[in-house]
């Protein structure tokens, strides 16, 4: 299922906004919500018109298949994994790139900085052992090579965070495994990751051979592809010191244009690295009256790289302890119980932190987990990762957003001294607008390849219509 359109077209239509960089940093514990964006207003889009859509399995072809699919409106490339430096220093990393497409067509502009896809990036480190966690994010528009994803050599990439083939002739181009091994960084400040990730078991296609449903409405689906275990080795850097780690990492990689259904408000993701070699995927889709979804589904991978295909009636998934968070109290599951028929699993699963939540443009839990318990009576341990959507509530509400009445949008834009080349941009958040209003033509303007004159300021506030300030402090601009 996965990362469910946490990028998806109406967040990701911000970072064409931003044009080339925004980061903004957790440090410790926010004061507030930062999101502003509801679960239901990222998946409940029904403007499939013009894209491609997921309605039957289709054989992938590589390297084609590890670069991007512009067709389809939402798309990602997902790693996360747990390492351990000398010592036993533990460390939980998650380094995410989506992509969302704002129209099924290039805009008829002439310009460098024209775009129809926009890019969000998420870069997140658990420091176990200093009970911090550290998470960016970064939005750019897909124009002028600020962002990005290429097939051969393999490359995506927002900025400075990319993950790249390191020695793209090291197999046959036509080879699932050509990209390996893979080279990952991210870096901000006194946070960084270099890591090389080798390739380990091989390419795993979740669902109907990689067709992934997400309902039962035709095309309510998504191209789903997974490496479950990659050995992982580089350093970590964090305000405390650099650290040499080793571990393993599992990329998830995923496509499609259709929502979810309308009654599901979150999920529960589960990736989960046994020591036996096995792995586990099962995410929980989430009715609105609490009740799991039928849709919900998984994949368990044996020591071998065999997949076989794991129901919503398979799995029995219980919550055993619960996490309030600092923000606003919002309760998330904090420790589960997971039983699976066969092969026959029992696991516990805890997080090493209980805060690892993403406040961000899009607010959710995400973090390293513990796992232990038994496989056909034997014991097993292991590590994972976990994903929690729909718990935390954006702010401020929907209605507030709509009324646009507080300040929306201020923009500072430094261009070279030709006027062709943009600088910089930096760009506060969207925090009092409908997310439905991203993507109408003032919004538009700026993303179609608009740059603001060298040091000019929109700032729009006031009590008239959003899109009409948004218009008149665009046109000013540009």
């Amino acid at each position: 299922m996965r990362r469910a359109w946490l990028g998806s077209l109406v967040l990701a239509a911000l970072c064409v906004v931003a044009g080339v960089r925004l980061f903004r940093e957790v440090r410790g514990r926010a004061p507030a919500v930062r999101a502003t964006l509801s679960l239901q207003e990222l998946l409940g889009g029904t403007d499939t018109a013009g894209f491609a859509r997921a309605f039957e399995p289709q054989a992938f072809r590589f390297p084609q298949d590890h670069g991007e699919h512009p067709g389809y409106r939402t798309e990602w490339w997902y790693i996360t994994g747990n390492l351990e430096a000398d010592g036993g220093r533990r460390f939980g990393y998650q380094l995410t790139f989506f992509r969302s497409a704002l129209s099924d067509s290039m805009p008829d502009r002439a310009s460098a900085w024209a775009a129809r896809q926009a890019w969000m990036a998420h870069f997140a480190l658990t420091d176990a052992t200093a009970g911090r966690f550290h998470v960016r994010e970064q939005f750019a528009r897909g124009a002028a090579g600020l962002a990005g994803a290429e097939a051969a050599p393999f490359r995506v990439w927002a900025g400075p965070w990319s993950i790249e083939s390191a020695d793209p002739l090291g197999a046959p181009d036509t080879a699932a495994l050509a990209i390996f091994p893979l080279r990952l960084r991210a870096a901000d400040g006194d946070l960084q990751v270099e890591l090389v990730l080798s390739a380990g078991k091989p390419l795993v296609l979740h669902g109907d051979a990689g067709l992934s449903r997400k309902g039962a409405q035709p095309g309510n689906a998504s191209y789903y592809l997974s490496f479950t275990r990659m050995p992982t080795s580089g350093r970590v850097r964090t305000g405390t010191g650099e650290f040499r780690v080793t571990g393993e990492s599992w990329l998830d990689r995923e496509w499609g244009t259709s929502g979810l259904p309308a009654d599901v408000s979150g999920w529960d993701w589960f990736a989960l690295q046994l020591e036996d070699g096995s792995e586990l995927m099962f995410y929980q889709l989430r009715r609105a009256d609490g009740s799991a979804d039928p849709f919900s589904a998984g994949t368990y991978v044996d020591a071998a790289g065999r997949a076989t295909k794991v129901a919503a009636r398979d799995i029995e998934l219980h919550v055993l302890d619960v996490w309030a968070s600092p923000l606003d109290g919002a309760r998330y599951p904090a420790r589960w119980q997971l039983r699976l028929r066969a092969p026959d699993l029992d696991l516990e699963i805890t997080p090493v932190l209980a805060d690892q939540e993403l406040n961000l443009s899009v607010r959710y839990w995400e973090g390293a987990v513990d796992v232990a318990g038994q496989r056909d009576g034997r014991r097993v341990r292991g590590r994972g990762y976990v994903e929690l959507t729909g718990y935390g509530a954006a702010a401020p509400s929907v209605r507030a957003r709509r009324r646009a009445s507080a300040s929306i949008v201020r923009t500072v834009g430094r261009a070279s001294a030709s006027g062709n080349t943009l600088a910089s941009h930096t760009y506060s958040p969207l925090t009092s607008v409908s997310s439905s209003w991203f993507t109408t033509s003032p919004m538009r303007t700026l993303a179609d390849g608009c740059v603001p004159r060298s040091g000019v300021v929109i700032s729009v506030a006031g009590s008239q219509p959003a899109s009409r300030r948004m218009r008149a402090a665009v046109a000013s601009a540009c």
